[in-house]
C-alpha cells in the first residue's frame, strides 16, 4: 500500500473517532486538523494526506485524528485534547510529536500542557491561545452561513479567508465541486466546534508547556491574525517562531518550504 496509508476508527468511552495513518518511521507524529473537520472528517483522506506529507513517511508513522463523531453540545477544546489522549492510549502511542493546525493547534496547546509526558516536540501552526476580533469575525461569518444552510457561501468564505488572493482567484471555480464533497448532513458538529473555538482559552497554560515548540504563523492571516502566533511564542519558553510575510492561514499548503521547516525542527537535536 502506498506510504502504508490506512483509514481507521477508534472506539472511545461513549463514542468513536475516525483517524488515518501513514508512514513507516520509528517515531510517532500526531496531526490535528482545523475546524474543517466539522464538515468532513479525515476518513478517506489517507492517500492524499500521505502524498501531501510524503517527506515525513520515512522517519515517522503519522496519525491524523478527527474529533469524536458525536460531540457534546458544550464540548471544549480541552475536552477534545482529552479525547486525543484516549485515542493515543487505545493505539498504544505512549508519546509523539504533535502538529496542530488552526483549531488543531488550540487542542494541541491543552494537550501539551495537560499531558507533557506524551509530547516529544510541538508544532503550533496558524493558531491562537485565546479568541481575538479577527477570529470572531471569521467564525461569525462561517457560523452565519451554516445556520442558514448556505454551503456555497461557506465554502467561498473559507477559500477567500484561508488562502492567498492569487490562490483564491485561480481556484474559486472549484467552490461548487468542493461544496458537493464537503456538505454535511447536519451542521451541528461544525457549529459545536465553531463555538469551542470562540471559547478556547489556553493562554494561562502556555507557561506550562515544556516540550520544544515551533510556532508558525502568517502575516496575512485573516482567520486569526499574525499577532496570535507571536503571542503564543512569547509565552512558551524557548519556543521558535517562524512568520511568513506573504502567506495567510493556508500557509501549510501554500508555502513550499513548510514541510521542510517542520521536518528539520522535528529531526533536529
Amino acid at each position: 500500500m502506498i506510504y502504508n496509508a490506512k483509514d481507521g476508527t477508534i472506539r472511545l468511552a461513549g463514542g468513536e473517532m475516525e483517524y488515518i495513518s501513514f508512514g513507516t518511521g520509528p517515531q510517532a507524529l500526531v496531526m490535528l486538523p482545523g475546524l474543517g473537520d466539522g464538515l468532513r472528517s479525515v476518513k478517506g483522506t489517507s492517500l492524499p494526506m500521505a502524498f501531501m506529507y510524503r517527506k515525513f513517511a520515512k522517519d515517522f508513522t503519522v496519525y491524523a485524528f478527527s474529533r469524536r463523531k458525536v460531540l457534546a453540545e458544550d464540548a471544549t477544546t480541552e475536552d477534545m485534547a482529552a479525547d486525543v489522549k484516549e485515542a493515543m492510549d487505545v493505539l498504544d502511542i505512549e508519546h509523539a510529536h504533535l502538529l496542530g493546525v488552526s483549531m488543531g493547534g488550540m487542542i494541541s496547546q491543552h494537550f501539551a500542557a495537560d499531558y507533557p509526558q506524551m509530547v516529544d516536540k510541538l508544532v503550533l501552526t496558524v493558531t491562537c491561545a485565546q479568541p481575538n476580533p479577527v477570529l470572531e469575525e471569521a467564525i461569525g461569518e462561517w457560523t452565519d452561513c451554516a445556520l442558514r444552510g448556505d454551503h456555497r457561501a461557506l465554502m467561498e468564505s473559507n477559500l477567500r479567508r484561508i488562502y492567498s488572493e492569487g490562490y483564491y482567484r485561480r481556484n474559486k471555480w472549484m467552490i461548487p465541486l468542493v461544496g458537493r464533497l464537503t456538505k454535511p448532513a447536519s451542521y451541528d458538529r461544525f457549529l459545536i466546534m465553531a463555538r469551542a473555538c470562540l471559547e478556547h482559552n489556553a493562554y494561562g497554560k502556555l507557561g506550562q508547556i515544556t516540550a520544544p515548540t515551533l510556532v508558525v504563523g502568517g502575516e496575512k492571516d485573516i482567520c486569526l491574525g499574525g499577532d496570535a502566533s507571536r503571542e503564543i511564542a512569547e509565552h512558551i519558553e524557548g519556543s521558535e517562531l517562524v512568520m511568513y510575510e506573504q502567506w495567510g492561514h493556508g500557509l501549510y499548503e501554500e508555502a513550499k518550504d513548510f514541510n521542510d521547516i517542520v521536518l528539520e525542527f522535528l529531526k533536529g537535536e
